[in-house]
This record gives structure tokens, C-alpha cells and sequence, in this order.
């Protein structure tokens, strides 16, 4: 019989992409031929092969102070590379395309009428039972229902809201942690220059954080704060051993910080919707889980109150995601 070929297209803009498909690909490639397209270079988080295609996207780009660099995002975005890869990339050579949230491939398959099917965080906002912010923004629900475009969607979020939405893929190297209760704070906030984050932590001197910058190129220390370049074996051993987590508003760090039992802050991105609604989901999740919209000098107060908060329970999320690749394997037809 001639094994099934899937496509699958990861958003390489932001770790939490990476990381689900560094879980997913090796589990798929045991039931098909599968080969990578990979969009977007931001990542931190780099995958464990080579992908087969690499194209750059539509790109959102960020300022030192957390936020979205509108201006940034329209002017260095190249429109002319962006048309051509949607119409020279071969998905109709493949009897499946995965989509986690990327817009070339999305779009390639919407414009050919190629099968293709979105598996990503992102997919469980298509159903009104996620939730929303207070300030329902219309822009970036046309953003998250339109940037990569699918007809059959599968999500992922912090709970189940929808028969079609999973809990967290949560990471093999994450679930063979042995998490304990220290003594720091470990710090993840990409969208920020650590130079803007001394202020906000130096008041809290009795508490070591350790904050991991891409800006950061050696490892130095300015007062209670340990600022690290990105390394993702240091990063692994200050998370299985933090007081608490402070990181951005996004979905797999957090889900990985709630599975952990870890006291968890989140930050949103400035103009980035979908983090307003993940906080707007965090918020219902009970003790130990805060959110500020705003890093400034308003913020130490919230900063302090988390610091003396309770730790909040292990969030127990099954490991269901071969499971759930095998069954769409199967409903390729062969």
C-alpha cells in the first residue's frame, strides 16, 4: 500500500509553534510520510531536523517595549516573495496538509482547493465558547479567523470549551520534569529589551530572578536579577526549579507553567488580540495566576501581591496527541 503523504506547515513566528511540532512530528512521521514546511524565523526554539521547505511569510513584527510594531510589520513584510510562494508551493502533491497557524501553505490550499487542515492553538478561537477579552477587538478576530484559513479546524487551549478543542500539546521533555518549589522567578518575556525589566524586579531584593533575553549575549548579573541569553537546557532546568514564571500571554508556556503547579504571570503583547484573549482564559483559572496588560511602575504592586500568592495546583493534561494523529491519518483516503 502507498504510505500517506502529509504536509506539515508550522508557524516558525513564536516559540510555542516550534515546540508543539518538535512533540508532533517525530509521533507523526511514525504513520506517514511526512515532510516540513516551515514559515516565519523568529523562533528561539529550534527544530531537532531540517524542514524540507522554508519560505518567510507574513511576519509580525515587535519593539523593544513589548508590542507590536505595526509600522514595522507593514514596511519589512517583502508582498512580491509572499504571492510567490503561495502559488509555487506543493501542496497538492500531498494527500494532507497540517496547518499550525501558517499563512503561505493556508493560502496555497484555499486558492487550489487543496484539503488542508488547521491543528494549532489558534484554531479554537473560530468557536465563541473560548474566551474573549472585554474589549472584543473585530480586527483581531478577522486576523485569527482569516490569516491561515482552513475549512476543517482542530485547537488546542487551556481548557476544553468545544468538542473540537484539546488540552495543551504538553512536550515530552516538559512531562519528564521533576518540578520543584525554589527560590527564583524565572523570566521569559522576548518581546522586551531586559534593560526594561531591572526597574520592575530591583524593589523585590529577597527575590532572585532569572531573566532569559534573546537581547542578553553572555550571562550577567545586575543586583537580584541573573539576565541569560536563550538556552533552552538552562531555560529547562530554571523552570522545573522557579518559584514562579513570568511570560508573555501566549499558550504553550503558560499551559507548560499551569501543568507544573508554577505560580504563573502573564504579560500580553501590546496589539496582539489573541494574547488579550488567552489572559481573558488564564483569569478564570483560579489562585496563583495573574495578569498585568501593562509592564510599568503600576505593575510592582501587582508583582508583589504575586509574589506572595498561592501556588496553584498541577493542571493535569493527558497526553492524547498520538492518539488523536493516528485518527486523522486514518481518515485520509487511500
Amino acid at each position: 500500500m502507498k504510505p500517506k503523504r502529509i504536509l506539515y506547515a508550522v508557524q516558525g513566528t513564536g516559540n510555542g509553534h516550534v515546540a508543539r511540532a518538535r512533540q508532533i512530528i517525530p509521533l507523526l512521521q511514525q504513520m506517514a510520510e511526512v515532510d516540513v514546511w516551515l514559515g516565519g524565523t523568529q523562533s528561539e526554539v529550534a527544530l531537532p531536523f531540517e524542514p524540507k521547505f522554508k519560505a518567510l511569510g507574513f511576519v509580525m513584527y515587535y519593539d523593544k517595549t513589548g508590542g507590536v510594531s505595526l509600522w514595522g510589520t507593514l514596511r519589512k513584510n517583502k508582498y512580491s516573495q509572499i504571492v510567490r510562494d503561495i502559488f509555487s508551493a506543493p501542496v497538492n502533491q500531498y494527500d494532507l496538509v497540517i496547518n499550525d497557524f501558517e499563512f503561505i501553505t493556508a493560502w496555497a490550499c484555499k486558492l487550489r482547493g487543496v484539503k488542508c487542515m488547521s491543528l494549532s492553538h489558534q484554531a479554537a478561537y473560530r468557536y465563541k465558547e473560548s474566551p474573549r477579552p472585554a474589549f472584543k477587538n473585530l480586527f483581531g478576530e478577522f486576523v485569527l479567523r482569516w490569516y491561515a484559513p482552513t475549512k476543517t479546524a482542530i485547537g488546542f487551549h487551556f481548557e476544553r470549551y468545544h468538542k473540537t478543542i484539546y488540552p495543551p500539546v504538553i512536550r515530552d521533555e516538559i512531562r519528564q520534569l521533576i518540578p520543584e518549589n525554589g527560590k527564583h522567578v524565572t523570566v521569559y518575556l522576548p518581546a522586551f529589551h531586559h534593560d526594561k525589566l531591572l526597574p520592575l524586579f530591583k524593589p523585590f531584593d529577597i527575590v532572585n530572578f532569572e531573566v532569559f533575553s534573546k537581547y542578553a549575549t553572555a550571562n550577567q548579573r545586575v543586583g537580584n536579577v541573573a539576565i541569560k541569553p536563550i538556552n533552552n537546557e538552562a531555560f529547562m532546568k530554571s523552570f522545573a526549579t522557579a518559584y514562579g514564571v513570568i511570560c508573555g500571554a501566549g499558550f504553550e508556556t503558560p499551559a507548560e507553567a499551569l501543568f507544573l503547579g508554577k505560580r504563573l504571570l502573564v504579560v500580553p503583547i501590546g496589539k496582539q488580540y489573541e494574547q488579550y484573549c488567552n489572559a481573558a482564559a488564564l483569569t478564570k483559572l483560579g489562585e496563583g495566576v495573574f495578569v498585568v496588560n501593562h509592564l510599568d511602575n503600576s505593575s510592582i504592586n501587582v508583582i508583589g501581591a504575586w509574589l506572595n500568592s498561592k501556588a496553584p495546583k498541577p493542571v493535569h493534561y493527558p497526553d492524547f496527541i498520538q492518539e488523536l494523529l493516528q485518527t486523522l491519518v486514518n481518515e485520509i483516503p487511500s
